[in-house]
């Protein structure tokens, strides 16, 4: 029996307006390389200047994780050769990082486990190849753009922690709004450290590392994959052979992690202070500054549940992002009550959303939700007929009454209308009336029936049953 050792370096591009060293814009999907200047391709004369937003970000990122902010840090350049990489060196941290000793709590099948994390640590990134058929090229427009990596100890035992733990951070890093961590733009990216020894040992075995994972299923695939390989290379007496010291990667085709280089140690990247840049010093001024976050996701869910009873798996919804939270608060603010408002934000306003739509982008504002619930839970239109609204507010930017108006939906609760529908119906089927008095009690359903046939569905259905039983006892 063996036990998975799982370590990760998560690399979150801080959605600053900036680059971290120059003035360069951040903004994805530009024309390739138009988002350059001498500073960030490495044009001699071009020197860095720190972009101190992304020192508050990682100010926010310590109060999230429950770390430590090291009030002086230094930058390294670490010195690798790549394409993507013009000045031939990376400036990152290496003694000191930034942020410190935190921690995420996650929770597996019902099982809590704390996760350390070891460091968070500033540095830039590189630019991007793109391989066309047999050319290579080289945009440099990500080239300088801020990363905070976030490292944590190798505490995690399965893919199942792992990617408990990358989506906790993934959600949290939104909510503070320090990254906007798009998976498919690169934005929030890791690599995967894993190794594995027999049960029981202390010792760490030799690690490969899986590099730039930008989904949560291929993670959770590589892992299972590279654990099941080093198993099995054990197992046949290969280890030392199989299993050596080197950076893989996933192939999505085949589902397999194949070799793409040797992995190196700290010591071939040269790591020497930075000589264009000063120490970050970090006074208690900006700490106390850029301290303070939004309520996080675990915080809102326990606030959710202690103050709207909600299930579970609502709350999970509701909390998904911050921007969804707020719609659902937003909704309550105007007045609906929590239990519908989930209702109807959770399955039917996200039932409809279609061609990439998000709660961010959604075309029916919290208020215009609020006001259709309201008008639910006030009976003046039965949830049917909200769908309807619904479903006619999805594409028409109109007032909820006005719609409602327009489809002619608005419930007939007037108790005088109704026991005169009442009354007609009873007339029409004396001897059904006969029969329910003798003890058919299921002909109840067909009066009530026939009333909401006669209003042609507009009238109040807990009206109707009310004003029918006092009819029919008559």
């Amino acid at each position: 029996m063996f036990e998975t050792i799982i370590g990760l370096e998560v690399h979150a591009q801080l959605n600053t307006k900036t680059k971290l060293w120059c003035s360069c814009a951040t903004s994805f999907g530009e024309k390739p390389n138009t988002n350059i200047c001498p500073t960030c391709i490495g044009l001699p004369g071009g020197l860095p200047t720190i972009n101190i937003e992304a020192v508050h970000k990682a100010i926010k990122l310590s109060s999230a994780i429950g770390a430590k902010v090291n009030q002086k840090s230094m930058f390294n350049r670490k010195n690798y050769f790549y394409p993507d990489l013009p000045t031939g060196y990376q400036i990152s941290q290496f003694e000191v990082p930034v942020v410190s000793d935190g921690f995420l709590d996650i929770e597996v099948d019902g099982h809590k486990k704390t996760i350390r994390i070891q460091r968070a640590h500033l540095e830039n990134d590189a630019g991007k190849n793109i391989h066309d058929g047999n050319h290579s090229k080289v945009d440099l427009n990500r080239a300088g753009t801020p990363l905070l990596e976030i490292v944590t100890h190798p505490d995690m035992r399965s893919s199942d922690e792992a990617i408990a733990y990358l989506k906790k951070l993934h959600q949290i890093v939104r909510y503070i709004d320090i990254s906007d961590a798009n998976m498919q733009e690169g934005s929030f990216r890791c690599d995967v450290n894993i190794s594995i020894r027999p049960k029981g040992e202390t010792k760490l075995y030799t690690r490969c590392e899986i590099k730039n994972m930008n989904s949560f299923k291929f993670i959770e695939k590589a892992i299972n994959y590279e654990v099941d390989r080093q198993i099995q290379a054990w197992e046949d007496g290969l280890y030392d052979k199989e299993v050596v010291q080197e950076t893989r990667l996933f192939d999505i085709n085949s589902s397999k992690t194949v070799s793409m280089r040797g992995k190196e140690d700290a010591a071939d990247y040269r790591y020497f202070p930075d000589p264009d840049l000063l120490p970050l010093i970090i006074s208690d001024e900006m700490i106390k500054q850029h301290k303070d976050i939004p309520e996080l996701p675990q915080a809102k869910k326990e606030r959710f549940e202690k103050s709207f009873g909600l299930k579970k798996d609502e709350i999970e919804l509701l909390t998904v992002t911050k921007d969804m939270a707020n719609y659902f608060e937003q909704m309550l603010s105007f007045g609906a009550s929590a239990k519908i408002a989930s209702s109807w934000l959770c399955v039917e306003l996200l039932g409809r959303f279609k061609d990439g739509q998000n709660i961010s982008s959604s075309p029916i504002s919290a208020k215009k939700l609020a006001q259709l619930v309201c008008s639910i839970e006030d009976d003046k239109i039965s949830g049917k007929a909200g769908k309807q609204v619904l479903d006619f507010l999805m594409t028409s930017d109109m007032e909820v009454e006005d719609a409602i108006s327009k489809l002619g939906l608005a419930q007939i609760s007037d108790d005088g209308a109704i026991v005169e529908l009442i009354n007609n119906i009873i007339k029409e089927h004396e001897d059904k009336v006969t029969a329910y008095k003798n003890g058919k009690d299921k002909l109840f359903g067909f009066f009530v029936g026939e009333v909401m046939k006669a209003s042609k569905g507009k009238a109040n259905p807990k009206t109707v049953n009310k004003l029918l039983k006092i009819a029919l006892q008559g």
